[in-house]
């Protein structure tokens, strides 16, 4: 069967693993309504449920539609409090958010010099754009000090999370 792209090993990386406390960064954090820089300490401390940090490709990529629409249609802000993390800029985000009617449930991290993700590890170079280097896909389940319940981390790409399996953590 020919998929239209190929399916590429992304190699090893080095992610912060369960149990640890996932790194903090303060990015622009993107609702259906504004901005502004907010750092993920603050979103767990102030949530009474899991964080569910979701690292994901550019917007408008076919695995970013993919995994948010997945998302949405599972209904994890029912039991969580979930924030994407992309290289895409803000007005991406809104974009992103309105297409995929999640923004009154869901917020989007901005860092398009994808430093939060080499900082957890999981930088990868975007395949046919040179010196562009973005997230691989990742879950992290965080509690409200950002210790790390559930990790997942893409080995290949395009891959998706096991949706059941973040759920169970939920």
């Amino acid at each position: 069967m020919d998929l239209g792209f190929d399916i590429v090993d992304l190699g090893a990386a080095d992610p912060p693993a369960e149990g640890e406390q996932a790194p903090d960064f303060t990015r622009p954090l993107v609702n259906d309504e504004y901005w502004e820089d907010v750092a993920l300490s603050a979103v767990c401390a102030e949530s009474d449920d899991p964080v569910v940090l979701v690292f994901h490709p550019m917007d408008g990529a076919f695995p970013a539609t993919y995994v948010w629409n997945e998302i949405r249609d599972r209904g994890w802000h029912e039991s969580a409090t979930v924030v994407g993390l992309s290289i895409s800029t803000p007005y991406a985000h809104k974009d992103l958010l309105d297409e995929r009617s999640i923004g009154g449930d869901y917020r989007l991290y901005s860092d398009p010099g994808n430093g939060v993700a080499q900082e957890y590890g999981i930088a990868m170079d975007t395949d046919g754009m040179a010196g562009i280097e973005e997230p691989r896909p990742a879950v992290f389940v965080l509690d409200d000090d950002r210790t790390i319940e559930y990790a997942w981390v893409g080995q290949q790409w395009p891959s998706f999370p096991d949706y059941d399996t973040v759920e169970a953590q939920l």
